[in-house]
């Protein structure tokens, strides 16, 4: 019985960080688009993303997949993260977008 392979959830700057180390002499087709996707949409460097995702599942009790989501949208507005969140199984207060926003754009 073969192993299945670690799936792992990847913001958008974390997937260009490990596709950025691949020799592009040798990269196929999907990996070129993957990484010219991936530099185009990416809001924030992998580091910064990493930080902007544990940030928001510890302060905000977001889940691992709802942190990537918004890390990857980056909503500048509560109105826009309303848009995301109301597809969600769990209603979130404004007190609590108000928190992802801050940890999302802490200088605005």
């Amino acid at each position: 019985m073969s192993e299945k392979p670690e799936k792992k959830l990847l913001s958008i700057p974390e997937a260009n960080q490990i596709l950025e180390k691949i020799d592009l002499e040798k990269a196929d087709q999907i990996q070129k688009r993957t990484l010219d996707y991936t530099m185009k949409f990416s809001k924030v460097q992998a580091d910064a993303a990493k930080k902007l995702r544990k940030e928001l599942e510890t302060e905000a009790g977001l889940s691992e997949e709802e942190a990537v989501e918004l890390v990857n949208v980056s909503p500048k507005s509560v109105e826009e993260l309303r848009t995301f969140t109301s597809g969600w199984r769990k209603l979130l207060s404004t007190e609590t977008l108000e928190k992802i926003l801050k940890i999302l754009h802490p200088k605005s």
